[in-house]
């Protein structure tokens, strides 16, 4: 049952009637006609979900839901408390597994786990500078700081060894977890090798697969990076405009939850258009577009670090940039890896079975003696 001391706090109404009133006054923008999704977001699908959003659309009904989930705050006196949910499994002493969500999302990303995984006991923290966060002094924190607050959360939950699964910004958040924290866990799941691994100080004595995987992830940069760009050297500027606008918001938003998903082109395969609209709406009243980019634009890991924990990796053929076996090898003590035939960017809420696959190898491994 949730302590509601410990839930978000529910939106004050004032702030979605300012939100309804800024979409319902939305000014198309004239884009040159033809083009669909080739230069960015469709604008007769961006207006047609945004009549929607102005005219259909409740956030109040999804409030409700998400704020009944099992949540817990930790660290309330520290500089960064963590807000989580967590899910706690009928044995006391079932192995505990953290869930680390990425960028454009939240934990909402691990909706469809959870019933999943109901034998386990499950963390999933809002990460700090994210929708659902707890409020911080500095709101925006990079990986590093993320990442030691988690670590400090799960101690206070009583957790001193658990699985940790991610992907995205997650991803450099294990990552730095696990190098600093090896001892508390036990195994590594993944569903991406960082870019940072090969834009940073990459290898020079690489195979032809992973010499081919280098220039495709340059190539990605080039025609898909932009964003990563844009919020990793001037994020103030992009937060502005997209934290005044929600169309502007929505179209950032949006577009990359159709391009990074296997959906063949049809986002309504893989969202309602209420699910579209929670996951954006939960940037808008949380403010938190702008605190989210501070993972791009500061560090807070060593790309070169070895990882020596056992990591299992699940690849989805439609994620960002997939790096081959021998790269993460490289870089992780690699106990399985395996390349799924369907899925993208977030694998946990298109494909959650596999996604929890890949979380249940890695809860084998942990039990394994090292």
């Amino acid at each position: 049952m949730t302590n509601p001391e410990h839930a978000p706090r529910a939106v004050a109404q004032p702030v979605l009637d300012d939100l309804r009133a800024r979409v319902l006054a939305y000014r198309r923008i004239d884009l040159p006609s033809g083009f669909g999704w080739e230069r960015g977001v469709d604008g007769d699908y961006l207006a047609s979900l945004i009549d929607y959003w102005g005219t259909s659309y409740d956030w109040r009904d999804h409030e409700h839901r998400i704020r009944s989930l099992p949540w817990t705050l930790t660290g309330r006196d520290a500089d960064v408390p963590i807000r989580a949910i967590h899910q706690r499994a009928d044995n006391p002493e079932a192995t505990a597994v953290l869930l680390l969500h990425g960028w454009p999302d939240s934990v909402l990303r691990f909706q469809k786990v959870l019933p999943l995984l109901s034998d386990v006991h499950v963390v999933v923290p809002a990460l700090p500078g994210y929708p659902f966060a707890a409020p911080t002094i500095r709101r925006g924190r990079n990986a590093a700081e993320s990442a030691e607050a988690i670590a400090t959360a799960m101690a206070e939950l009583g957790y001193d060894r658990y699985v940790v699964s991610a992907g995205d910004v997650g991803t450099d958040v294990a990552e730095v977890l696990t190098a600093r924290h090896g001892d508390r866990v036990a195994a590594l799941h993944l569903t991406d090798v960082s870019q940072n691994r090969y834009l940073v100080n990459p290898p020079t004595d690489v195979s032809e697969a992973e010499q081919a995987y280098m220039q495709h992830g340059h190539r990605w940069q080039d025609t898909e990076g932009a964003y990563m760009h844009l919020q990793g050297t001037k994020p103030h500027t992009v937060a502005v405009a997209l934290g005044d606008s929600p169309a502007g918001l929505a179209a950032w938003i949006l577009e990359k939850l159709r391009s990074w998903t296997d959906c063949d082109g049809d986002v309504e395969s893989i969202f309602t258009r209420d699910e579209l609209l929670t996951w954006i709406t939960s940037y808008w009243v949380s403010g938190a577009i702008g605190t989210s980019f501070t993972p791009y634009v500061e560090g807070g890991l060593n790309p070169r670090e070895f990882i020596d924990v056992p990591t299992v990796f699940t690849i989805f053929p439609k994620d960002l940039v997939n790096a081959p076996e021998e790269f993460a090898a490289r870089f992780f003590n690699v106990g399985s890896f395996v390349e799924m035939a369907s899925g993208g960017h977030f694998a946990a809420w298109e494909c959650p079975d596999d996604y929890v696959q890949g979380v249940r190898t890695a809860l084998d491994l942990a039990d394994r003696p090292q």
